[in-house]
């Protein structure tokens, strides 16, 4: 029977489908609703012209449902404190295929592709996509998804890499219950490096780095399989719950894999990200807390989009109070053991901090009985409740021997008078690409270094200044507008027109309008040429960098 329906206002991010049932249901009844409706035009839904994909032969769209996007997708109670099962039938027009996040797919007749995700998921993790794509098999339960211009690319990068780091994470964490892990390579416009939709993750063609260098991208979406996907937080306010256990998984299992040296040189990046993060807005910025307050909508004027809240905190600090929590147990295994019992307790379900801080006591009774929870300056409630700096950092030591040899180069590239006979002596030829990172960080925190510095280093490296790889170009960029190098400033146009990921965006131009009158012109001209083929959200915050008219 037909139901009366009405749309009431909520926040700027969203309205409230109200629907009149006949009368009022009993607990526990279940109910079947049909809802008609129509979507597309929503921020959750992405439609690419052909010439904003790799192939620029045909169209695009996808969907991105991550924090509360999904709703402008399909009607749905858009919170992560909620989950269900889904199913989907899909009809797309000849030439083009469907993917989405589920446990099985089939092509029916009239390309129609039938979905079903038989695990329980929040709404944010549902994501379909449809172009020309096509897939290859890299593993036994794994395969890459690309458009036909970069299949042989993606199938070459992740070969044989993705079975090793799942059956890394089944030893730590437990097993992995989502079937198959595929990837899709998005177009170069998504915004994200990567978005760990359940069976099918949605990355940046970004990792497409030619020598794999960047696959710790993939290490980290596929720990949140156990985290995130499997134990979710209940809100977006305490969203490392999802994103400080991921580190610390993506952590875990880089270390298995690549060894601690590596792994904390890669952690030792992520502490910079997270210092120049907190430079930009002030260590005691709300944000700056793992408890945001994300006030309930009440009125329209209240309640923050939990998209603005997206920074590394919940990352980078996150990741420091479960390596504190680590720290406390001060047994490997032991909280290996922890961590395992801690998915399996809570898995398909939405937790708070609280439930995961009475569990970790729980499950460590002499912990408990010591008061770890309030240790003076290191309290729980400190760690969740107020902005600033982590209280205890984890030891990174044994990145030393990779980040010594890249301090002691930056310091002799930072120099008034430059020791060429010393800078040559170091070897840079077999550093792998985060020990470059982490060079560059070092360079650029010396910036601006002393006339004619940065073109001798630019010229001796070309290593760095022509790379191909992503995090070593935005690096480079970075450098050459804190040393305002006009020269190759074309370097940071071009970068900027071939990848739309909101990482490397915002801080390129963060820098071009903190910099000279040319870098600021530099800024206006490359927005207006690329605007159209960045995420809606992405525009958004570069029009408020640019202090440009209508900027939500």
């Amino acid at each position: 029977q037909p139901l009366p329906v009405e749309s009431r206002p909520f926040a700027p991010y969203g309205s409230v489908l109200s629907i009149g049932l006949p009368r009022g249901p009993s607990a526990g009844q279940r109910l079947t609703l049909e809802i008609d409706y129509e979507a597309g035009e929503g921020p959750g839904v992405c439609w690419l012209a052909p010439e904003q994909t790799a192939g620029k032969q045909k169209p695009y769209m996808y969907t991105q449902g991550q924090a509360v996007l999904n709703r402008s997708f399909f009607p749905c109670f858009d919170t992560p404190s909620v989950k269900f099962t889904y199913s989907a039938t899909v009809t797309v027009p000849e030439g083009f295929t469907a993917v989405m996040s589920a446990t099985s797919w089939e092509k029916q007749k009239d390309n129609t592709f039938v979905f079903k995700m038989s695990q329980p998921i929040p709404s944010y993790l549902i994501a379909l996509a449809v172009g020309d794509i096509v897939s290859a098999d890299v593993g036994p339960r794994s395969r890459v998804w690309a458009e036909p211009c970069l299949i042989e690319a993606a199938k070459k990068e992740y070969d044989g890499v993705i079975e090793e780091f799942l059956t890394v994470g089944e030893k730590l964490f437990g097993p992995y219950v989502w079937g198959r892990y595929d990837i899709l390579f998005m177009p170069p416009s998504f915004p994200f490096g990567g978005m760990e939709n359940p069976c099918l993750t949605f990355v940046t063609p970004c990792l497409l780095a030619g020598d794999r260098s960047l696959v710790d991208v993939i290490i980290h979406e596929i720990s949140h399989s156990w985290f995130g996907n499997l134990v979710t937080n209940a809100t977006w306010g305490e969203f490392w719950l999802n994103e400080g256990f991921t580190m610390y998984a993506q952590r875990r299992i880089s270390t298995e894999v690549y060894g601690s040296a590596y792994t904390c040189l890669e952690a030792a990046t992520g502490r910079a990200l997270l210092r120049q993060h907190m430079d930009n807005t002030g260590e005691d910025h709300p944000l700056n807390k793992l408890r945001v307050v994300i006030e309930p909508a009440f009125s329209v004027s209240l309640g923050v989009n939990p998209d603005d809240t997206y920074n590394e905190t919940p990352y980078e600090k996150g990741y420091c109070f479960v390596s504190y929590l680590a720290h406390l147990v001060g047994d490997q295994n032991k909280f290996d053991a922890f961590l395992q019992a801690y998915v399996n307790r809570f898995k398909f379900q939405s937790i708070t901090a609280d439930d995961t801080l009475g569990f970790f006591l729980e499950y460590f009774p002499e912990l408990k009985e010591k008061g770890v929870e309030s240790i003076p300056g290191f309290e729980f409630d400190r760690w969740l409740n107020t902005p600033g700096w982590p209280p205890y950092l984890p030891d990174l030591s044994p990145g030393e021997q990779l980040m010594k040899p890249a301090d002691e180069l930056a310091e002799l590239w930072a120099a008034d008078t430059l020791n060429m006979e010393a800078i040559e002596a170091v070897d840079i030829t077999a550093w792998r690409t985060y020990q470059l990172v982490y060079f560059l960080d070092q360079v650029l925190q010396r910036s601006p270094l002393p006339e004619g510095n940065v073109e001798r280093l630019s010229k001796m490296y070309p290593k760095i200044s022509k790379a191909q790889n992503a995090e070593l170009r935005l690096r480079w960029c970075q450098i050459v507008l804190k040393n305002n190098l006009e020269a190759e400033y074309s370097k940071v146009k071009d970068f900027l027109h071939s990848q739309g990921k909101q990482k490397y965006t915002l801080p390129l131009y963060r820098a071009m309008w903190g910099g000279s009158e040319a870098a600021r012109a530099l800024a206006m001209e490359t927005f207006s040429a690329t605007a159209p083929q960045l995420h809606v959200n992405v525009q958004n915050y570069v029009k408020k960098i640019l202090g440009l008219e209508g900027a939500e």
